[in-house]
């Protein structure tokens, strides 16, 4: 089991929650035990979405804390995207793997993780209570997928509480939504315009399903969730290889999860990030 200062840090990611520590550390007064009541500082993933840069993230591979080990060392990625959204809710076993990312990397920080939830139509009452348990176990974004509606895109927002940012500038968690169905394309103006959503994804995969391979209208979905984005002032993110990577960011897509590593150098050369 990790010890106390060591999730509690990676509950808040807070460099304000760090001082307080080191601080009682060198005057013997008690150091704070929840990260509830600091307002921790925006994360590195946030203040890139703040400043306008482009964000990269990647696949988290395996659920184990050896590949958390190895994720860690990949300095080029933003964060990890690691997917719950079928088979068992397993909290412990990301908490492991996150554990292992704190074991593997040495000087530097643990990437941020965005945890992806089951869809909300699945279980409306159940979707708060998976996201309370992802910012316990401290993950920086939480992902929708399947959004198809502006009401499910409230419920999304609502149950990630008011750390959030953009609604809170300084807030240092956000909700990623995606539109991965025909009606959630049909919605998608209602669902980017919700107040208080972070970032919105078209999902090329499941689009692929919901068009039966029709490639063209899988991009066509792909450009009607960026044009929301661009008319809400809303980051727009989408999925891309070495092959489309600088193509996707000269689109005006913000936030790319790679399918290979080695896009991650593509991408950030692109964006002038080297």
């Amino acid at each position: 089991m990790r010890s106390t200062p060591t999730r509690v840090l990676r509950a808040t990611h807070g460099t304000a929650l760090l001082a307080a520590i080191l601080t009682a550390a060198c005057t013997g007064e008690q150091a704070p035990e929840e990260a509830e009541p600091i307002m921790a500082s925006p994360t590195a993933f946030v203040r890139l979405l703040e400043n306008g840069q482009p964000v990269f993230g990647i696949f988290s591979g395996d659920h184990t804390p050896e590949q958390g080990a190895v994720m860690v060392q990949n300095r080029e990625t933003d964060f990890v995207f690691y997917s719950l959204e079928r088979g068992p809710f397993d909290i412990p076993a990301m908490e492991a793997y996150m554990q292992g990312m704190v074991d593997g990397a040495g000087e530097h920080s643990p990437h941020p993780i965005a945890l992806r939830i089951p869809p909300i139509r699945e279980d409306r009452e159940a979707a708060p209570e998976r996201v309370r348990q992802g910012l316990d176990a401290g993950v920086d974004a939480i992902v929708f997928p399947h959004v198809e509606s502006a009401d499910e895109a409230a419920l999304a927002v609502s149950s990630m509480g008011s750390n959030v940012w953009p609604a809170a500038p300084e807030g240092m968690y956000v909700n990623i939504l995606l539109i991965e169905d025909r009606v959630g394309i049909a919605n998608a103006r209602e669902i980017v315009g919700t107040p208080g959503v972070s970032i919105v994804f078209p999902g090329p995969g499941d689009l692929r399903r919901a068009y039966e391979s029709d490639m063209e209208a899988v991009e066509n979905a792909i450009q009607t969730v960026l044009a929301a984005c661009k008319e809400f002032d809303v980051p727009c993110g989408v999925t891309a290889g070495v092959d489309d990577i600088g193509e996707r960011l000269e689109q005006g897509f913000r936030v790319i999860i790679v399918t290979e590593p080695e896009a991650l150098s593509v991408g950030r050369a692109a964006a002038g990030r080297n």
